[in-house]
């Protein structure tokens, strides 16, 4: 079950991003009266699950169907060199039944069967579906190679606007509903830091109070270890043992932060308090209660949960003392630890019950710049992101993750909230890969449309079927990679 909702949110997420993204070149081409022939969520290589379009002014619905023949007649020959060539015949719309769909030239909607992505067919245009035959005919004035460089460029760049859009209006709704809440670093610096191994090996200590990275004071703690890595943090300002104490990064921090499968290697220390006791576990045997707080392990004071945490292993197997507070007084547990070693506590993990939060409340209006402030802020995020796999020194292409990356964030229970915040997320993330200049994405196409319009000059459709076909090969590279280091770490 709980699989199944994650795949239901990550396909419901999907489909809402590309429904938008498409739109927006839809509603772009439209304005500027070039005929869209297709508009699809999913993929419909040979058949569509569902697909409708007006014929003679009325609708007409088909389910289950394969895709319906071009209008084109196509024949092989081969010329005087003896190459093999392809020869276009448009078929006479006349001589078809009047309700045959391709006596229509207004736009078929549909689902196809593949749900990964979607797509508009624009008249006129090369695209991923490589369509050649009208390429081979006269331009018509509906067509996108018949327009104006800047209404192609408007129609090409209406996509990567729309999710962005989609993301301001995500957020601005969610801070008017919910406002924002964060752990200030201050509050943090009540307990000091909890490192793990790779935390250790950069130089920070457990108790470390953060001052400031690179100079730099982050008033959100959770925003600390990703400017340490976005930004490649090279000091970090902390207090330890009542000094301020600098600490140098190595050159290969961010490789090795990177390159981690543990993301937390900074994080907030708390009490443990226990929350609950698993029935008939090593503690429950013992005589652990909820609302105990675990102060230690035999000798070993473990006045936080993470020290808890990091020295209960080398107790498997063994007979020892935990040592708890309750109602005041100081209680020695005699525990039998197992194999796994552990005692069947689970700790309060309520920030709240350890920290002051600092809530931001706001009102619609004031949720409206908050909403573009916090979109943009995630842009220039991710935009860093993206620089950094494009950086071979840092490794980070091997952190790239695909399809499972994707569906392993949505949590297990269906919560709005979180949805909507992470289609946000995936809305910027979206823009910004549309966005890079390689053929077949968004990108390419503007930047062929911005050298257009600066030179004058408008690229062959020779050129641009070549680019299409590289491009094309580019992004399927990176849709490898991706779900090719997905499939690797789910062995490792």
């Amino acid at each position: 079950m709980t699989i199944l909702i994650k795949v239901l949110q990550f396909f419901l997420s999907l489909s809402i991003l590309v429904l938008i993204h498409e739109f927006g070149h839809f509603i772009a081409a439209k304005a500027f009266k070039t005929r869209v022939e297709k508009f699809y969520i999913f993929f419909d290589w040979g058949f569509s699950l569902f697909r409708c379009k007006k014929v003679n002014g009325r609708w007409r619905f088909k389910f289950f169907s394969k895709n319906v023949p071009e209008k084109f007649n196509v024949t092989e020959y081969r010329d005087a060199s003896g190459k093999k060539q392809k020869n276009y015949d448009p078929i006479d719309l006349n001589t078809l039944p009047e309700d045959d769909w391709r006596r229509s030239d207004s736009t078929e909607y549909g689902i196809g069967w593949f749900p990964l992505g979607g797509y508009n067919k624009i008249a006129g245009m090369i695209d991923e579906s490589m369509d050649k035959s009208a390429m081979q005919q006269p331009a018509q004035p509906w067509e996108f190679r018949s327009k104006p460089a800047w209404q192609r460029f408007i129609i090409m760049v209406a996509g990567v606007f729309m999710n962005v859009l989609l993301a301001v209006v995500i957020y601005i709704g969610l801070l008017a509903k919910e406002g924002k809440s964060y752990l200030p670093t201050e509050q943090v610096n009540k307990y000091g830091i909890s490192v793990d191994s790779l935390g250790y090996e950069l130089g920070l200590r457990d108790g470390d109070k953060i001052l400031a990275v690179d100079g730099q004071y982050i008033e959100d703690f959770s925003d600390i270890p990703l400017q340490i890595i976005l930004d490649k943090a090279r000091t970090i300002e902390v207090e330890r043992a009542g000094k301020d104490t600098v600490i140098n990064l190595p050159p290969d921090a961010v490789t090795k932060l990177l390159g981690s499968q543990n993301a937390r290697f900074i994080t907030y220390r708390t009490p443990f308090i226990v929350a609950q006791v698993v029935e008939n576990s090593a503690g429950d045997r013992a005589g652990l209660l909820a609302g105990d707080a675990i102060i230690g392990i035999n000798d070993i004071e473990t006045p936080y949960y993470q020290d808890f945490v990091k020295n209960i292993k080398q107790f498997k197997n063994q007979d020892v003392e935990v040592v708890v507070l309750r109602d005041g007084d100081t209680l020695p547990l005699a525990v039998h630890l197992s194999e796994e070693a552990v005692i069947g506590a689970y700790c309060n993990v309520a920030l709240g019950d350890y920290y002051e939060l600092e809530t931001i409340d706001y009102t619609f209006w004031q949720a409206i710049p908050a909403g573009f402030s916090q979109t943009f802020d995630e842009l220039s995020d991710y935009w860093k992101q993206v620089k950094l796999i494009f950086s071979p020194k840092t490794k980070a292409y091997e952190s790239v993750g695909g399809f499972i990356s994707i569906g392993k964030i949505f949590p297990d229970r269906w919560n709005w909230s979180m949805f909507w915040r992470l289609t946000a997320f995936l809305s910027i993330a979206l823009a910004v890969m549309n966005i890079l200049p390689i053929p077949a994405l968004d990108g390419g196409f503007i930047l062929f449309l911005l050298v257009e319009i600066i030179t004058r000059r408008k690229p062959s459709d020779k050129f641009m079927e070549v680019a299409e076909t590289v491009g094309l090969i580019l992004v399927l590279g990176l849709v490898i990679l991706a779900n090719g280091n997905d499939i690797i770490r789910l062995f490792r």
